[in-house]
């Protein structure tokens, strides 16, 4: 029996293949009683539309595309007792938050996660096959974000700004201001160290600054770089701890770690080398991964909207879309600060 077709399905419910294919792509257009008959001839026949076909006729694919950096760690899967949705990492709950919109607005999602070697020929696969595309931090050179950007609607999660693109971001830098402020006049902290990421991180970075304006803030020595710096992995916050303490031990009040996997890293090694947290040195991370909440102690952390941020990506992409004209937006989103007992706070509240 032959694969029933979009003229098969017109002929037997007595509309044009134009009706039909509206009926699937803007359902609302067509009259109810036509709209009902269509759809119950398709479902006798046995019909799906084409996602190709409707392509190739208005030069669309009904799908988005998610390019993202591919930071594996391993170690974030070694929690004993963990649920899956516990170990979400950054990035996939970006995913999670960009998957929701888009079904909401009848598009599927393409996801791939982009190694630093493979990144150019990759993104090239992925973007003809998008209607437009959401880029994480980083992950694509500028010159591959200028041609790719002439062909289709891009946006940008994190990283950094580019004038012709759409882009959003978290409030990094108020962020870390108010926690590292917060361990200096809650707590009376005094000898902070910040663990920073790859220089070439603007979100890092601003955090970095937030960290400098608290202690400016508060009149202490003004830290002029990162006292360690890693590549955001639980790993690097396990090998930062080892450089510190062997270096400053004594000295120190408190570590202030760029993200939470490092931090989660850190609150490991501290353990192993038997120092109390956060009796003897307090830990904080930036991000709020699930994560953050089954370590113990329980993680002190700034907790990005990660979902709404894959949300707001679909919003600028659709909008995008419908309107390749319209002027380049940027958007900051709000944080949360997230109180709890790796700092020396009892419980969990928010600041």
């Amino acid at each position: 029996m032959s694969t029933p077709t979009v003229y098969d399905v017109a002929e037997r419910a007595g509309v044009s293949i134009a009706t039909v294919s509206r009926v699937y792509r803007n359902p609302d257009s067509v009259r109810p009683a036509t709209r009902d008959r269509v759809l119950a001839v398709a479902r006798d026949l046995g019909y799906l539309p084409s996602g190709s076909a409707r392509g190739l006729a208005s030069r669309t694919t009904g799908v988005l595309g998610l390019c993202f950096p591919d930071i594996h760690d391993a170690e974030a899967e070694d929690v004993p007792d963990a649920e899956d949705s516990e170990l979400m990492l950054y990035s996939d709950e970006v995913i999670r938050g960009m998957e929701r919109a888009a079904r909401r607005h009848g598009y599927a999602l393409l996801i791939a996660a982009s190694h630093a070697d493979a990144v150019g020929g990759q993104l090239a696969e992925v973007a003809g096959r998008v209607d437009g595309l959401a880029v994480l931090a980083q992950t694509v050179p500028g010159q591959d974000l200028d041609v790719i950007g002439r062909r289709l609607p891009v946006v940008l999660l994190a990283g950094q700004r580019e004038e012709e693109h759409d882009h959003i971001e978290v409030a990094n830098f108020d962020g870390q201001l108010r926690l590292t402020r917060h361990l200096i006049a809650d707590h009376g902290l005094r000898r902070l160290a910040f663990v920073g990421g790859p220089p070439d991180s603007p979100d890092g970075e601003a955090r970095f600054r937030g960290f400098q304006a608290a202690h400016l803030e508060a009149g202490l020595p003004l830290p002029e770089a990162p006292d360690v710096r890693g590549d955001l992995t639980q790993a690097a916050g396990r090998k930062a701890v080892g450089e510190l303490l062997d270096r400053d031990g004594a000295a120190l009040q408190g570590l202030v770690l760029a993200n939470d996997q490092m931090a989660v890293g850190a609150l490991h090694a501290l353990e192993s080398r038997g120092v109390r947290v956060p009796e003897e040195l307090a830990v904080t991370g930036f991000d709020g991964i699930a994560l953050s909440r089954l370590v113990r102690p329980t993680l002190t952390t700034v907790r990005q909207p990660t979902g709404r941020l894959g949300e707001e990506a679909v919003e600028l992409l659709v909008g995008r879309i419908q309107d390749r004209a319209r002027p380049a937006v940027a958007r900051v989103l709000p944080v949360k600060v997230m109180l709890r007992a790796s700092c020396g706070c009892a419980g969990e509240r928010t600041l």
